[in-house]
């Protein structure tokens, strides 16, 4: 099977990739001229782990291919995925100018019968829209070419994206026709060989599962920093609380760690549209308002321990942070905790010494040199008045305390991510604060 993906971010580049592993032949499109020279070339324009061996091994292979022009593929392909980007707007609402563009394209090119599949997370209703600017399109045309729409909404996390996508929990299809069920079941049957998970939706209810899938995970998420919040003012462990709730079968464990906030490209950006979505239709997202509320006062909550530890005086201290990246294994660092306390750090004329081990160069590029760059996580440390741990990589989890309290002004540590044994570190003579104990 043949198809074309319009978009080399993050889902497009790994979702071409993933399918070409699986014997397909893709053709990845991209506007940007630069990004498609750099695919050409070899250099991979996102960090994902186990990306850039099979992005090169399948385009050595001829399987997986880079173009900036769908036209030139449109009469070859089958399917053509539309994962360009749907940034929010000002007023949280996703902007569909990318994605209306891809099927203004479409209709004006297509000669045969061709499905457009919408990969990006969209606000319920688009599809409709999709649908009315192709056939705008054809009647301009004057032409009467059958075509279909459908929903497939990704859900990769970044840092295990590739496993996500080659074994999936479950594949979402949004289909209006036998056809286009029958052609996309044939596209994903070699994911699924031993168990075919694909669930067959209408379109708005596939369109709508994606922004309710993210939505109730950050609600967790701010559940349990509500509650870890709590705990700190009446004297509970929010650790233990998490395996207490966590241990029934109805709640079950996933997605209950206290920490500092959630950010990155999907949670934020789908809490916002889906809570727009429902104001245009006359309904308020009641528990996704106070979802939003709370994570943005969960990142402010290692600025205000380390505040209170210095009782406001924060002036001229030197403060160091292990982690960037808004979660582990990404340098993304869009909605990133990491943004809030750096800027909330420099209001209160700290200096600032940052260490991350892929998201130097992200954060460089988005902040500049406004902080201090470390070459490694213990040079971040050195003469630190404080040492705040924003993400948890695999790499902060066991240092060599004794070369950090060495290293250190003072021993102070206060843990986002409650990945450290407080007990511990007390012995061995650090001042310890993490979240909800």
């Amino acid at each position: 099977m043949n198809i074309a993906i319009v978009g080399t971010g993050y889902v497009g580049l790994v979702s071409g990739t993933c399918f070409a592993e699986m014997g397909v032949n893709v053709t990845c499109i991209d506007v940007n001229e630069a990004k498609i020279n750099s695919l050409l070339s070899g250099e991979i324009p996102i960090y994902e782990p186990g990306l850039d061996e099979m992005v090169l091994r399948n385009h050595r292979e001829g399987r997986l291919n880079f173009s900036t022009d769908l036209t030139s593929v449109l009469d070859k392909v089958d399917i053509v995925f539309s994962a360009v980007g749907t940034p929010p707007d000002e007023d949280g609402s996703a902007d569909l100018q990318y994605v209306l563009a891809v099927a203004k394209q479409f209709g004006q090119n297509i000669k045969k019968y061709t499905i457009l599949v919408t990969k990006s997370t969209v606000p319920v209703g688009t599809a409709q829209k999709v649908k009315a600017v192709i056939q705008e399109e054809l009647n301009k045309r004057r032409v009467d070419i059958p075509f279909d729409v459908a929903s497939n909404p990704e859900f990769l996390k970044e840092g295990a994206a590739i496993k996500d996508f080659m074994s999936p929990d479950r594949v979402v299809v949004g289909v209006e026709s036998e056809k286009a069920k029958e052609m996309m079941s044939k596209l994903y049957r070699p994911f699924l060989l031993n168990n075919f998970r694909v669930i067959f939706t209408d379109i708005p209810s596939a369109e709508m599962i994606k922004y309710a899938a993210n939505s109730m995970l950050a609600t967790r998420i701010s559940f349990m920093n509500d509650i870890a919040n709590l705990c700190e003012l009446v004297g509970a462990d929010v650790n233990m609380v998490r395996k207490g709730i966590g241990a029934d079968s109805r709640i079950g464990n996933k997605f209950l760690y206290p920490g500092c906030g959630y950010g990155g490209s999907c949670f934020p950006k789908d809490v916002k549209a889906l809570i727009k979505t429902a104001e245009k239709s006359g309904y308020s997202m009641r528990v996704l308002k106070s979802v939003e509320e709370v994570n943005e006062y969960q990142k402010t909550v290692v600025f205000q321990k380390l505040s209170k530890h210095y009782g406001g005086a924060l002036k001229g201290k030197t403060i160091a942070i292990w982690g960037l990246a808004f979660k582990p294994e990404t340098d993304d660092m869009r909605e990133a905790t990491s943004l809030v306390t750096i800027k909330l750090l420099q209001e209160a004329n700290c200096r600032i010494r940052v260490y991350d081990p892929v998201a130097m160069n992200e954060c460089q590029r988005r902040i500049g040199n406004s902080v201090e760059y470390a070459s490694d996580m213990y040079d971040a440390v050195l003469n630190a008045d404080a040492l705040l741990l924003l993400t948890e990589w695999k790499q902060f989890r066991m240092p060599s305390w004794g070369v950090i309290k060495r290293s250190m002004s003072r021993p102070v540590i206060i843990d986002g991510r409650n990945i450290y044994d407080s007990q511990e570190l007390k012995n061995l003579g650090f001042e310890y604060n993490c979240i909800g104990k």
